[in-house]
């Protein structure tokens, strides 16, 4: 499948000779340098002129029968396939060959940016100060006092709510809204489907009803952050919400009120931060885990896939608490074991209930 852009229009490689390529990303080459790459390519689709990435040592046999014009393999890949001379075209042999991957795409085929201008369908208040070459697809609003760096990208439908910064170079793809409150960083990439600044979910209670509790704070987010589509981060009740820069978050994630992300980290699809919670410096968050309202990580703490975090960790490590599946009957079991295990101070687990 060709690769497109927001606008439609095909991506076109970037040619690269492997000599110089391999040195943009530290790779070791094996082969000529002076061979020439414009894309990059799976082993089985790729022809004359790509570099074929081998995301599967399974992958190993397909790479004898490649048109690829090189091959980019990590470093045991590598030794295998010299074993048993499998590798027919030229070889960029990396330490860490995903990472090499990135480095290799971003050169060979860039995001072309869109042309600088407005769809006839754009609605931009007069207050509203736009660098010109900004970029508005067609539908999108900016509402009164918003300011938008250089080079910005405002997709189809999205909308930029009064007051909001939205700092330079950073793209906001379609049908994402901005609320009043809202700064964005350079070089940000936000996905379809992000929202920016609602309320958080704050009530109180006064004779079992509830009282909306207002958010007056707003949203500040670093540079060089990304958002997955359809993800949400809410305003601060007197605070901001802080993003801090370098953060990823993946698809369908969910950032309550007055959280903190650190520096860094990453925090992958369906979790999602209860208000007030704190997550330290380079932390990955695994998909699907959620972290109780006021919890603080510190920094370089892993939490597992659909692990549960209600009390605070200081310590850096790997956290989690999630059972794989099993039989029904073997679970209960298992807890049927788990109630009669010691506690510290003597007696079982239920005992004396």
């Amino acid at each position: 499948m060709e690769r497109v852009g927001m606008d439609g229009v095909p991506w076109t490689g970037v040619p690269w000779t492997l000599g110089e390529l391999a040195r943009r990303i530290g790779a070791t080459l094996r082969g000529d340098p002076h061979l020439v790459v414009a894309r990059v390519a799976s082993v089985a689709r790729a022809g004359a002129g790509d570099l074929a990435y081998l995301a599967d040592a399974g992958d190993l046999d397909r790479l004898r029968y490649t048109r690829a014009t090189a091959v980019l393999l990590g470093d045991k890949e590598a030794a295998r396939c010299q074993e048993a001379a499998c590798c027919p075209v030229a070889a960029l042999v990396a330490t860490d060959p995903y990472l090499a991957f990135a480095k290799a795409a971003a050169l060979l085929q860039p995001s072309p940016p869109p042309p600088p201008g407005r769809a006839p369908t754009a609605v931009v208040h007069p207050s509203a100060e736009l660098h010109p070459s900004v970029s508005l697809g067609p539908g999108a609003v900016v509402e009164s006092g918003a300011r938008i760096g250089a080079a910005v990208v405002v997709g189809p439908g999205t909308v930029v709510g009064a007051g909001v910064v939205v700092g330079d170079y950073t793209t906001l793809a379609a049908r994402i809204v901005l609320l009043p409150g809202t700064r964005i960083g350079r070089r940000c990439l936000l996905h379809p489907g992000v929202v920016v600044g609602a309320d958080g979910f704050g009530f109180a209670r006064e004779m079992g009803r509830w009282v909306k509790v207002p958010h007056l704070g707003g949203v500040e987010i670093g540079d060089d952050v990304e958002i997955g589509a359809n993800s949400t981060i809410d305003r601060g009740t007197l605070e901001d919400t802080v993003i801090g820069p370098g953060v990823k978050i993946d698809n369908l994630v969910q950032i309550g009120h007055n959280c903190r992300v650190g520096r860094d980290s990453a925090i992958a699809g369906c979790a999602g931060l209860a208000g007030g919670s704190r997550v330290g410096e380079r932390c990955v968050v695994g998909g699907g885990s959620c972290i109780s309202g006021d919890v603080v990580l510190g920094n370089d703490v892993v939490v597992l896939g659909m692990t549960a975090i209600t009390k605070s960790i200081p310590d850096p490590g790997y956290y989690s608490s999630v059972f794989g599946a099993m039989p029904a009957t073997e679970w209960r079991r298992r807890v049927a074991r788990f109630r009669r295990l010691t506690r510290p101070g003597g007696g079982a687990e239920g005992e004396g209930e």
